[in-house]
């Protein structure tokens, strides 16, 4: 791939930019924007550093991606930012271990410190994942005076808020719209293109394991066991799928949209996860028949000043968009007062969506390099709204238990659902062995805490052998 001591005699493209022939690429000290400003590019635009040179900490499948776009794109690039972007090194963990054939082996480092600490490099890609060492990596790097661009939804919804202060105190970049939702673009929206609303709600499928085997269980009426196992073998779920599975991974997504959204920081402990694993195919088929489909979906919600924030699965109505986003795809709805509704659908992960979106946070922080405007939007974070529990939330509720059939079995729970201030919209009833039936439960809008109290005591009457499941249903 294209670096700095690879292109002799390579010289700006007179014919796309507009701008005088220079000598190679990098050959020239002291270009930078104020010392180069009397060269023009298409509009009359200040071009900035001949040659903006990224490191890259880590080379998974992101980082792949990510000198993917770089490589194949460079041109194109160039022609965005006035600046050729190169890769200039990238540290690794294991220098023998594979990797596509357009990652320059030439680059690999196993020390850190050739990235972090190489005064020629501006740009930091931190591609590894995890708290520990990516964080201390990028604090290293902002206080280098680099900018840094990352993916790491895991970091950022637990220590997202230091880093961005040290950031904006450099000032330098601190970019991560690959953290979110893959390759689409929803932390620059939220950030730039939707400031001037007020976002008070987001529904969002984040996470495109668990909605791969949801769509899958509903489409060939397979149970979860066997079609996580199919994920795996496809690669669509890890070895260990418990980030996914069980909410972790859309709980630090939720806490990243909400905390730009609602302009407030966000204790990762506060948001209410809660995983598919108790989603079977006979919930399903009693979706299917209510008129719902069930997803696993990130919720937010402002009341005021109070944050009602929430993953777990949920049926949405088939009208609702987010009812047709299927297999791996993700989608965010939001409303905000001035544009009302607005919907943002994709590929939510990947090599290349997630690559697609790394690149894009590069780009920016060239043409911000180019145009002296580095730190231009830092952290957002200006409130402090409180966190609703769980128990305070109020839904709609799909409950099934198994039961003893007999006559006033049916009353007598609907009795207990009344005394818990929880009305019943909706019941079914079905004889499952015999002697033993099946009845599934729909309410209306009731408190956590009401249904959960109102299950708790049906548990301990004689009648009800077990409560199935119980899922949230949001219209």
């Amino acid at each position: 791939m294209g670096h700095s001591s690879g292109l002799p005699g390579a010289h700006r493209e007179q014919s796309r930019l507009g701008v005088v022939p220079r000598g190679p690429w990098g050959s020239e000290p002291g270009g930078d924007a104020a010392s180069r400003g009397s060269e023009t590019g298409c509009g009359g635009v200040a071009l900035g550093k001949e040659v903006i040179r990224v490191g890259f900490l880590g080379m998974g499948n992101v980082g792949c991606g990510t000198v993917k776009v770089l490589t194949e794109n460079q041109d194109r690039i160039l022609q965005l930012t006035g600046s050729r972007v190169v890769v200039k090194r990238i540290a690794v963990a294991h220098l023998t271990k594979k990797r596509p054939e357009w990652v320059d082996r030439s680059m690999l480092t196993d020390d850190p410190a050739q990235v972090l600490d190489d005064p020629e490099i501006d740009i930091v890609a931190e591609t590894i994942g995890g708290l520990q060492p990516a964080k201390e990596f990028m604090l290293h790097a902002i206080r280098n005076g680099k900018s840094v661009v990352t993916a790491n939804k895991e970091l950022l919804a637990k220590e997202g808020h230091e880093l961005l202060i040290s950031a904006a105190r450099k000032p330098v970049d601190f970019l991560f719209e690959g953290a979110v939702a893959g390759g689409i673009p929803i932390i620059r929206p939220l950030k730039i293109d939707l400031a001037g609303n007020r976002i008070n709600s987001i529904i969002g499928i984040v996470n495109g394991t668990t909605n791969y085997i949801l769509t899958k269980m509903a489409r060939e009426g397979s149970d979860f066991a066997e079609t996580l196992a199919e994920a795996q073998k496809l690669g669509y779920a890890e070895v260990d799928p418990t980030d996914d599975v069980e909410g972790y991974d859309a709980a630090y997504k939720l806490a990243i949209l909400s905390a730009i959204a609602f302009q407030s920081r966000v204790p990762i402990s506060g948001v209410f996860h809660e995983g598919i694993r108790r989603i079977g195919k006979v919930d399903i088929e009693y979706a299917k028949g209510l008129g719902y489909t069930i997803k696993l979906l990130a919720i937010a919600k402002l009341h005021g000043d109070a944050m009602e924030l929430r993953v777990h699965p949920a049926m949405v109505h088939d009208r609702h968009p987010l009812a047709s986003v299927n297999d791996v795809y993700n989608a965010v709805f939001l409303h905000g007062d001035a544009v009302g509704d607005v919907m943002f659908y994709g590929r939510g992960a990947g090599m290349m969506p997630t690559g697609s979106a790394v690149a894009g946070d590069i780009i920016d922080i060239c043409r911000n390099i180019n145009h002296q405007s580095l730190g231009r939007i830092s952290c957002t974070c200006f409130e402090d709204h409180r966190l609703i529990p769980i128990g305070e939330v109020v839904s709609k509720y799909y409950v099934r238990m198994q039961v003893i059939d007999r006559p006033k079995v049916l009353s007598n729970t609907a009795r207990v659902f009344g005394e818990h201030n929880v009305s019943i919209a909706s019941v079914v009833q079905r004889e499952t062995t015999q002697g033993d039936a099946e009845i599934v439960w729909v309410t209306h809008p009731a408190r956590e805490m009401d249904v959960r109290a109102a299950l708790e005591e049906m548990t301990r009457l004689e009648v009800v052998h077990s409560i199935s499941n119980l899922i949230r249903v949001e219209d």
